[in-house]
């Protein structure tokens, strides 16, 4: 209610249905909101200074039955674009990411640099790039070996020392 004067025209009609407006809203589903909807009418019909209105009590049922629409549209369109997100950015189980937790992030990380350092110390260092051409790059070892003017035996070699090195470095960490 506004602090100038008592209340008149709309206010004083909501103030006297206040009661049936929220039953209204009750028997309209709005449950737990019906109080919130009633403020909202409440806020709406002071802020706005309209000239007479011939049925208040009409006006004031229209106003919440209104508002009871838009909060549903809303709402409804935010489920669609929870479900819409969910559904591009959950995995098979409904809800649920596929994506890594960030613990399992964090871990292939630092294996990915445990594999990099690894790769990286190989002697020669023709063998770390040789790994890399062949099993990150998709290239054949005959391609490799035209590219590295090496035979097709010392890709093959080269190949057989990096696995092996990666062999142990599993062991290593299964170890662990």
């Amino acid at each position: 209610m506004t602090a100038q004067a008592s209340p008149t025209g709309l206010e004083a009609a909501f103030l006297e249905n206040r009661e049936r407006l929220l039953r209204f809203l009750a028997a309209r589903g709005a449950g737990e909101d019906a109080e919130d909807v009633l403020q909202e009418i409440w806020l709406k019909i002071t802020a706005r200074r309209t000239g007479p209105v011939a049925s208040p009590l009409s006006y004031l049922f229209r106003t919440a039955d209104l508002l009871l629409i838009d909060r549903y549209r809303a709402r409804r369109q935010a489920d669609r674009r929870d479900r819409a997100w969910s559904d591009v950015h959950s995995g098979a189980t409904p809800g649920v990411s596929d994506a890594p937790s960030a613990d399992r992030q964090l871990a292939s990380r630092q294996l990915a640099l445990l594999v990099q350092k690894l790769l990286d110390d190989l002697e020669p260092p023709r063998v770390g790039e040789v790994f890399r051409r062949h099993r990150i790059d998709g290239l054949t070892q005959r391609q490799i070996a035209e590219e590295f003017g090496v035979s097709l035996s010392t890709v093959e070699s080269d190949l057989r020392r990096a696995y092996k090195a990666l062999a142990s470095l599993r062991e290593q960490l299964d170890e662990v």
